[in-house]
């Protein structure tokens, strides 16, 4: 995840323009923008769309895309991350999200998700928690985690 300008974490994005051709173009080319070219290169295919959002504006939909690294791409991004076009004006850095919760029951993801999320963020990471089985079948509800619908 990314902490914003506006100080709210959430995912990279943007519109997809016309000359980007589809939704994969575009999201590279995002990724590019905010992440670096190392995240634009994490190949991406029709297999990792997760879900879509109508937004409250006109003509707007949000579409997530999910993907899971390996330890080397993740360092790569998280190290080209502050070359990116983007970063300090639309990105102010990158954040690694817990995938662990504490003895205590609220330290880990738990507090983590207790951060002001942008849009459907929140609700997209724990779908792509999920998805992507990064968690313990049953331990984001065990730990009274809102879970998306």
């Amino acid at each position: 995840m990314q902490m914003r300008f506006d100080g709210r974490l959430g995912f990279p994005g943007g519109l997809v323009n016309l000359q980007d051709g589809s939704l994969e173009a575009g999201l590279r080319r995002e990724l590019s923008e905010e992440l670096g070219e190392a995240a634009a290169h994490v190949p991406l295919e029709r297999a990792d769309y997760r879900s879509s959002h109508a937004a409250p504006g006109p003509r707007v939909v949000a579409h997530f895309y999910a993907k899971q690294l390996t330890l080397e791409q993740l360092l790569a991004v998280e190290k080209g991350a502050p070359r990116a076009k983007d970063h300090g004006l639309e990105v102010l850095g990158l954040v690694r999200v817990p995938l662990y919760t504490l003895r205590d029951g609220v330290g880990g993801l738990p507090a983590f998700l207790e951060n002001s999320f942008i849009g459907a963020a929140k609700e997209q990471l724990l779908e792509a928690l999920q998805d992507l089985e990064l968690v313990e079948p049953g331990s984001l509800t065990a730990h009274k985690i809102s879970l998306p619908h």
